[in-house]
Protein backbone atom coordinates (compact mmCIF):
# COMPACT_ATOMS: atom_id res chain seq x y z
CA UNK A 1 0.00 0.00 0.00
CA UNK A 2 2.73 2.28 0.65
CA UNK A 3 4.38 1.98 -2.94
CA UNK A 4 0.58 2.20 -4.05
CA UNK A 5 0.17 5.34 -2.16
CA UNK A 6 3.69 6.65 -3.58
CA UNK A 7 1.87 6.32 -7.26
CA UNK A 8 -0.94 8.08 -6.17
CA UNK A 9 0.59 10.99 -4.65
CA UNK A 10 3.02 11.61 -7.69
CA UNK A 11 -0.31 11.74 -10.01
CA UNK A 12 -1.50 14.80 -8.11
CA UNK A 13 1.94 16.07 -7.89
CA UNK A 14 1.88 16.55 -11.46
CA UNK A 15 -0.49 20.19 -10.37
CA UNK A 16 2.36 21.65 -9.63
CA UNK A 17 4.71 20.76 -12.19
CA UNK A 18 2.53 21.96 -15.54
CA UNK A 19 2.31 25.52 -13.61
CA UNK A 20 6.36 26.14 -13.46
CA UNK A 21 7.93 28.67 -15.76
CA UNK A 22 9.51 27.13 -18.73
CA UNK A 23 6.72 24.21 -18.39
CA UNK A 24 3.34 26.19 -19.07
CA UNK A 25 4.03 26.27 -23.02
CA UNK A 26 4.05 22.51 -23.16
CA UNK A 27 0.58 22.27 -21.76
CA UNK A 28 -1.20 24.35 -24.26
CA UNK A 29 -1.89 22.05 -26.83
CA UNK A 30 -2.31 19.16 -25.14
CA UNK A 31 -4.80 20.95 -22.75
CA UNK A 32 -6.76 22.28 -26.44
CA UNK A 33 -6.66 18.33 -27.23
CA UNK A 34 -8.17 17.39 -24.33
CA UNK A 35 -10.53 19.82 -23.70
CA UNK A 36 -12.11 19.13 -27.21
CA UNK A 37 -12.00 15.76 -26.65
CA UNK A 38 -13.66 14.99 -23.42
CA UNK A 39 -16.24 17.98 -24.30
CA UNK A 40 -17.04 15.02 -26.88
CA UNK A 41 -17.83 12.58 -24.74
CA UNK A 42 -19.67 13.89 -22.34
CA UNK A 43 -21.62 15.03 -24.99
CA UNK A 44 -21.97 12.03 -26.18
CA UNK A 45 -22.45 10.27 -22.96
CA UNK A 46 -25.01 12.66 -22.13
CA UNK A 47 -27.10 11.63 -25.49
CA UNK A 48 -27.32 8.11 -25.50
CA UNK A 49 -26.71 6.99 -21.98
CA UNK A 50 -30.43 5.71 -21.26
CA UNK A 51 -30.50 4.24 -24.59
CA UNK A 52 -27.44 2.14 -24.09
CA UNK A 53 -28.83 0.79 -20.56
CA UNK A 54 -32.23 -0.11 -22.03
CA UNK A 55 -30.73 -2.06 -24.68
CA UNK A 56 -27.86 -3.55 -22.77
CA UNK A 57 -30.52 -4.52 -20.12
CA UNK A 58 -32.70 -8.01 -20.40
CA UNK A 59 -36.42 -7.29 -20.12
CA UNK A 60 -36.30 -10.09 -17.40
CA UNK A 61 -33.97 -8.31 -15.69
CA UNK A 62 -36.03 -5.41 -15.24
CA UNK A 63 -36.90 -5.52 -11.65
CA UNK A 64 -33.18 -5.40 -10.63
CA UNK A 65 -32.73 -2.08 -12.46
CA UNK A 66 -32.09 -0.08 -9.31
CA UNK A 67 -29.35 -2.10 -9.21
CA UNK A 68 -27.84 -2.71 -12.28
CA UNK A 69 -28.52 0.91 -13.96
CA UNK A 70 -25.67 2.82 -11.83
CA UNK A 71 -23.71 -0.48 -12.76
CA UNK A 72 -23.98 0.04 -16.91
CA UNK A 73 -23.97 3.52 -16.43
CA UNK A 74 -20.45 3.12 -14.63
CA UNK A 75 -19.31 0.85 -17.26
CA UNK A 76 -20.48 3.19 -20.11
CA UNK A 77 -18.61 5.92 -18.33
CA UNK A 78 -15.31 4.45 -18.22
CA UNK A 79 -15.81 2.95 -21.74
CA UNK A 80 -16.94 6.21 -23.47
CA UNK A 81 -13.85 8.35 -21.52
CA UNK A 82 -11.18 5.53 -22.23
CA UNK A 83 -11.67 5.32 -25.57
CA UNK A 84 -11.62 9.26 -25.49
CA UNK A 85 -8.33 9.05 -24.17
CA UNK A 86 -6.72 6.93 -26.80
CA UNK A 87 -7.64 9.25 -29.58
CA UNK A 88 -6.37 12.16 -27.27
CA UNK A 89 -3.30 10.75 -26.82
CA UNK A 90 -2.45 9.75 -29.95
CA UNK A 91 -3.19 13.34 -31.53
CA UNK A 92 -0.76 14.96 -28.63
CA UNK A 93 1.73 12.02 -28.11
CA UNK A 94 4.77 13.82 -29.41
CA UNK A 95 3.51 16.85 -27.71
CA UNK A 96 3.67 15.16 -24.32
CA UNK A 97 6.92 13.42 -24.76
CA UNK A 98 8.32 17.18 -25.53
CA UNK A 99 6.11 17.79 -22.22
CA UNK A 100 7.96 14.88 -20.20
CA UNK A 101 11.15 15.89 -21.56
CA UNK A 102 11.26 19.37 -20.05
CA UNK A 103 9.75 18.81 -16.84
CA UNK A 104 12.68 15.45 -16.72
CA UNK A 105 15.67 18.53 -17.46
CA UNK A 106 13.71 20.91 -14.70
CA UNK A 107 13.60 18.30 -11.76
CA UNK A 108 16.78 16.75 -12.29
CA UNK A 109 18.54 19.62 -14.41
CA UNK A 110 19.96 17.22 -16.91
CA UNK A 111 18.41 17.55 -20.63
CA UNK A 112 17.91 14.69 -22.56
CA UNK A 113 19.83 15.60 -26.00
CA UNK A 114 18.59 13.38 -28.82
CA UNK A 115 15.06 14.97 -27.32
CA UNK A 116 16.37 18.32 -27.77
CA UNK A 117 17.90 17.69 -30.97
CA UNK A 118 15.30 15.37 -32.85
CA UNK A 119 12.89 17.22 -35.31
CA UNK A 120 9.59 17.71 -34.73
CA UNK A 121 8.63 15.09 -37.29
CA UNK A 122 10.89 12.47 -36.39
CA UNK A 123 9.40 13.21 -33.04
CA UNK A 124 5.87 12.29 -33.78
CA UNK A 125 6.56 9.67 -36.30
CA UNK A 126 8.24 7.64 -33.09
CA UNK A 127 5.40 8.76 -30.62
CA UNK A 128 2.28 7.53 -33.45
CA UNK A 129 4.52 4.24 -33.31
CA UNK A 130 4.49 3.76 -29.78
CA UNK A 131 0.56 4.74 -29.88
CA UNK A 132 -0.50 2.00 -32.04
CA UNK A 133 1.58 -0.19 -30.30
CA UNK A 134 -0.11 0.84 -27.07
CA UNK A 135 -3.50 0.76 -28.61
CA UNK A 136 -3.30 -3.11 -29.98
CA UNK A 137 -2.16 -4.00 -26.89
CA UNK A 138 -5.05 -2.06 -24.93
CA UNK A 139 -7.98 -3.33 -26.92
CA UNK A 140 -6.50 -6.86 -27.12
CA UNK A 141 -8.02 -6.64 -23.57
CA UNK A 142 -10.85 -4.47 -24.31
CA UNK A 143 -12.44 -7.09 -26.26
CA UNK A 144 -13.01 -9.87 -23.26
CA UNK A 145 -14.05 -6.73 -20.77
CA UNK A 146 -16.88 -6.00 -23.20
CA UNK A 147 -17.74 -9.68 -23.38
CA UNK A 148 -18.20 -9.85 -19.36
CA UNK A 149 -19.93 -6.54 -19.61
CA UNK A 150 -22.42 -8.04 -21.68
CA UNK A 151 -23.07 -11.22 -19.58
CA UNK A 152 -26.36 -10.76 -17.48
CA UNK A 153 -25.34 -11.69 -13.70
CA UNK A 154 -21.33 -11.82 -14.19
CA UNK A 155 -21.35 -7.95 -15.17
CA UNK A 156 -21.96 -7.31 -11.80
CA UNK A 157 -18.13 -7.42 -11.51
CA UNK A 158 -17.56 -5.54 -15.00
CA UNK A 159 -17.20 -2.09 -13.18
CA UNK A 160 -14.38 -2.74 -10.85
CA UNK A 161 -12.42 -4.79 -13.90
CA UNK A 162 -13.19 -1.98 -15.90
CA UNK A 163 -11.25 0.38 -13.24
CA UNK A 164 -8.72 -1.82 -12.58
CA UNK A 165 -7.84 -2.19 -16.59
CA UNK A 166 -8.43 1.37 -17.02
CA UNK A 167 -5.65 2.41 -14.19
CA UNK A 168 -3.45 0.19 -15.42
CA UNK A 169 -3.17 1.48 -19.08
CA UNK A 170 -3.18 4.88 -17.95
CA UNK A 171 0.08 3.91 -15.64
CA UNK A 172 1.48 2.47 -19.20
CA UNK A 173 0.17 5.48 -21.32
CA UNK A 174 1.82 8.27 -19.41
CA UNK A 175 4.76 6.47 -18.06
CA UNK A 176 5.62 5.72 -21.50
CA UNK A 177 6.39 9.49 -22.29
CA UNK A 178 8.95 10.14 -20.24
CA UNK A 179 10.57 6.05 -20.80
CA UNK A 180 10.28 6.30 -24.06
CA UNK A 181 12.23 9.32 -24.30
CA UNK A 182 15.19 7.34 -23.21
CA UNK A 183 14.71 4.47 -25.75
CA UNK A 184 12.40 2.00 -24.02
CA UNK A 185 10.13 0.19 -26.32
CA UNK A 186 6.74 -0.29 -25.55
CA UNK A 187 7.20 -3.81 -23.86
CA UNK A 188 9.81 -2.84 -22.08
CA UNK A 189 7.81 0.00 -20.65
CA UNK A 190 5.31 -2.91 -19.60
CA UNK A 191 8.36 -4.85 -17.87
CA UNK A 192 8.69 -1.51 -16.11
CA UNK A 193 5.33 -1.25 -15.03
CA UNK A 194 5.13 -4.64 -13.64
CA UNK A 195 8.37 -4.33 -11.62
CA UNK A 196 6.63 -1.37 -10.39
CA UNK A 197 3.34 -2.33 -9.83
CA UNK A 198 2.05 -0.63 -7.22
CA UNK A 199 2.99 2.50 -7.68
CA UNK A 200 2.08 2.24 -11.67
CA UNK A 201 -1.65 1.43 -10.40
CA UNK A 202 -1.58 4.15 -7.89
CA UNK A 203 -0.78 6.27 -10.82
CA UNK A 204 -3.37 5.05 -12.88
CA UNK A 205 -6.16 5.47 -9.88
CA UNK A 206 -4.75 8.88 -9.62
CA UNK A 207 -5.04 9.81 -13.41
CA UNK A 208 -8.42 8.16 -13.54
CA UNK A 209 -9.79 10.41 -10.46
CA UNK A 210 -8.79 13.23 -12.04
CA UNK A 211 -10.18 12.48 -15.40
CA UNK A 212 -13.46 11.55 -13.70
CA UNK A 213 -13.90 15.47 -12.49
CA UNK A 214 -15.43 17.64 -14.32
CA UNK A 215 -13.18 20.64 -15.19
CA UNK A 216 -10.21 18.94 -13.86
CA UNK A 217 -10.01 16.33 -16.28
CA UNK A 218 -9.56 18.91 -19.11
CA UNK A 219 -5.85 19.05 -16.99
CA UNK A 220 -5.98 15.18 -16.94
CA UNK A 221 -2.93 14.77 -19.47
CA UNK A 222 -0.84 17.01 -18.81
CA UNK A 223 -0.80 16.30 -15.12
CA UNK A 224 -0.86 12.59 -15.91
CA UNK A 225 2.28 13.27 -18.06
CA UNK A 226 4.02 15.53 -15.17
CA UNK A 227 3.29 12.99 -12.28
CA UNK A 228 4.46 10.05 -14.42
CA UNK A 229 7.68 11.92 -15.67
CA UNK A 230 8.43 12.80 -11.58
CA UNK A 231 7.78 8.56 -11.03
CA UNK A 232 10.28 7.95 -13.14
CA UNK A 233 12.93 9.88 -11.73
CA UNK A 234 11.87 9.46 -8.09
CA UNK A 235 12.21 5.48 -9.10
CA UNK A 236 15.85 6.38 -10.61
CA UNK A 237 16.80 8.01 -7.28
CA UNK A 238 15.77 5.08 -5.25
CA UNK A 239 17.74 2.33 -7.66
CA UNK A 240 20.87 4.28 -7.49
CA UNK A 241 20.84 4.91 -3.66
CA UNK A 242 20.19 1.12 -3.07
Amino acid sequence: MINYLKGFGECFSGFGLIFLPGIRRFVIIPLLINISLFSAAIYLLSQQMNQWIESLLPSWLSWLEWLIWPLFALTALLFVFYSFSLIANLIAAPFNSLLAARIENQLYDKPIEHISNEKFWRLAIRSFASEIHKMVYFIKWLIPLIILTLIPGVNLVAPLAWFIFTAWSFSLEYMDYPLSNHGLLFKEVRMYNRLQRMRALGLGSGIFIITSIPILNFLAMPVAVAGATKLTIQNKIETSET
